[in-house]
């Protein structure tokens, strides 16, 4: 019953927000919601890392290795992002009515993300999938502003044109079980049944599937609405986009090849190191002349996403082992840059990288997490981002990534400040617990990975090499 209570809290939450009370209740709830959504995914994992089944409902909702690793980390950065939030939010959006709006699309956003790793039968997850974007669209346009409602009306055209498409996709699969003699509609009974689809059906079921997720992840060349929804969204908004959003809808793209390589014939592969190399390749050289520094974080999602199917790619357990540690380390060091980059706005009130310099002096702890963020996601050691890569790969692509990254952020924290340089700036006490809790959990992966943890990530690169 834990997975349920997982489900119902982020409802009750966005049901409390939504009412008209104390507009504390709000934050409160979401907070509170979010904390025990963490514990009970803890609980699940290590029941899972342990050895145990969790399975609730056989042909529903079931977790293994791969999946109770995607719900955890959804829980640590949405209970992050509610954590920021409040300092964050109340900064920026003091109004009661606009955070009652702000923290109840911030719950039904969190739920649509963790029903994805929990449901087993594919349709089900389709939709999941789609209610992101439904929950989220409304965050991304809070602002209200002219550039806002242009980014968010491209993140649900094209989120949705690539939902179509993947939707296709999803009925071709079904055909495909169909004509190797049915049965439950699952992600473990396509496995099963894959060496007796026709391969027509499964490869094609599989392009468009990639594709239209694709889209979503903000795989090149379907990224174009990413860098603008993520200069646009609110920070803590962005975190749980960069962080978990696009790891969860990827997630479902991996559950497929587990599918396609127990088939005879088929090769994923090189589909998987085709859009990894362009996405990875794509997005190092557009890092070089990014002038918004939200922008140039969303670009790195853009490179990680296609470094993580790139591991894939290569098709051995080494590898995929690589591409979820990819995944984790993605997923706290991006979350983590983005409250940097929330910090770095209530400090200097720009996302100008030119309009910021000397950051380390005018607001320490923001030019601290900007430099940390900055070097940990463009895979400097010792942090966790330059552990995964290692165990994939040191190609010259991360190189020029590394540089363009590192030439922006050194010179907004240590450049000579402007005369327009605002004065000292004293953050929200709980945006700076928030940066301490995620840069330490940042810093710590880059040394050591609890054994539960790698235990999942092992069942993971397992259940991808089936």
């Amino acid at each position: 019953m834990s997975i349920v209570v997982i489900l119902l809290l982020p409802l009750a939450a966005a049901a409390v927000a939504l009412a008209p009370l104390n507009k504390r209740w709000a934050p409160v709830a979401t907070v509170t919601a979010c904390v025990a959504v963490l514990i009970l995914a803890i609980r699940v994992g290590l029941r899972v890392a342990g050895g145990n089944s969790f399975v609730l409902f056989p042909k529903w909702i079931a977790l293994d290795g791969l999946s109770a690793l995607i719900l955890f980390l959804i829980a640590l950065v949405g209970m992050t992002a509610a954590f920021f939030s409040v300092g964050y939010m109340g900064e920026r959006s003091p109004e009661a009515k606009r955070l009652r709006f702000y923290y109840t699309n911030f719950n039904l956003f969190m739920f649509s993300m963790l029903a994805i790793p929990v449901l087993v039968e594919p349709t089900l997850v389709w939709i999941a999938v789609e209610l992101t974007t439904l929950c989220s669209v409304l965050l991304v346009c809070f602002e209200n502003t002219r550039a806002a409602l242009e980014a968010a009306w491209k993140y649900v055209v094209l989120s949705l044109m690539g939902a179509a498409v993947a939707l296709l996709g999803f009925v071709i699969l079904f055909a495909a079980l169909q004509a190797a003699g049915g049965g439950s509609y699952t992600w473990d009974r396509l496995t099963a049944s894959a060496p007796g689809m026709p391969p027509i059906l499964l490869q094609t079921a599989f392009l468009l599937i990639l594709v239209g997720f694709g889209t979503k992840v903000g795989l090149a060349p379907m990224h174009t609405w990413l860098p603008d929804t993520y200069s646009q969204t609110p920070s803590p908004v962005c975190a749980l986009l960069s962080g978990v959003e696009t790891t969860a809808v990827l997630y479902v793209i991996l559950r497929l090849f587990s599918v396609l390589r127990a088939a005879p014939g088929n090769f994923p592969s090189s589909w998987a190191l085709a859009f990894g190399l362009f996405s990875a390749g794509t997005a190092a050289f557009l890092l070089l002349q990014v002038r918004d520094y939200k922008r140039m974080f969303a670009y790195s999602s853009i490179e990680h996403m296609g470094i993580i199917l790139l591991a894939v790619g290569f098709g051995h357990q080494a590898a995929h082992y690589g591409a979820l540690y990819q995944a984790l380390s993605h997923t706290l060091t991006k979350s983590f840059c983005f409250f940097a980059a929330g910090a770095t706005i209530l400090a200097t009130d720009t996302q100008e990288i030119s309009s910021v310099r000397g950051l380390i002096r005018t607001s320490p702890v923001a030019g601290a997490s900007l430099l940390v963020g900055g070097l940990a996601i463009a895979g400097a050691p010792p942090f966790a981002v330059f552990l995964s890569e290692f165990s994939i790969f040191r190609a010259g692509l991360v190189a020029i990534s590394f540089f363009g990254i590192l030439r922006h952020v050194n010179r907004m924290v240590f450049g000579r400040a402007n005369e327009t340089a605002h004065s000292a700036v004293r953050l929200p006490t709980s945006c700076v617990a928030t940066l301490g809790l995620a840069g330490l959990l940042v810093i710590v992966f880059g040394f050591y990975l609890p054994a539960p943890l790698h235990e999942l990530l092992r069942q993971g690169a397992i259940i991808l090499g089936k």
